[in-house]
């Protein structure tokens, strides 16, 4: 994870028809820590961490960085959406040398098959288009994950490569900016 680098931070909420896209606050921390110990949420990203390790290192007001966005459904945290410059020292790269934008989500089980990550993303893929015109974002996810790569196409990612990492086989797409 990487700073997306010079861009105006915080935006002003974004509302969608139905979600709210905003920064973390003290009242999320809870939601939070039950994304990433969640066994269902974490199954594709090398499973749930332990609830005691995130009790200990997560502020009473979570993180507030550019790129990530708090997914709100009628004033709850149901998801989060975050884009940060993909690691140059990581696999899939569309050139050696670039450190492309990365979208990454996480929604709660109680939240999926609803549309509500389709539409975040988008949400998040238009705020994107004017924070940095021109570039190119991809995505990286388990080549297992049908719907994370139901998610990508419905989002207009190609792919771009297939390669081992975490060990698993992995899909990189890149969605070309318009």
């Amino acid at each position: 994870m990487t700073d997306l680098g010079p861009v105006a931070w915080p935006p002003a909420p974004i509302r969608t028809e139905r979600l709210v896209l905003r920064e973390p606050e003290a009242r999320d921390r809870s939601a939070i820590i039950g994304l990433f110990t969640s066994p269902e949420v974490c199954a594709f990203l090398g499973g749930a961490r332990p609830r005691e390790e995130f009790e200990r290192t997560v502020p009473e007001t979570p993180r507030r960085r550019p790129g990530l966005f708090v997914v709100d459904l009628d004033g709850a945290m149901i998801g989060m959406v975050t884009l940060d410059r993909r690691a140059s020292d990581r696999p899939g790269h569309l050139h050696p040398e670039a450190q492309e934008p990365e979208l990454s989500y996480l929604f709660t089980p109680s939240a999926w098959g609803r549309g509500y990550a389709t539409e975040a993303c988008a949400a998040a893929l238009g705020w994107a288009a004017g924070a940095l015109p021109g570039e190119p974002v991809v995505l990286c996810t388990q080549v297992a994950n049908d719907a994370a790569l139901r998610l990508a196409g419905r989002l207009g990612f190609t792919e771009v490569d297939r390669f081992q990492e975490f060990g698993a086989e992995q899909w990189f797409g890149v969605r070309q900016p318009a």
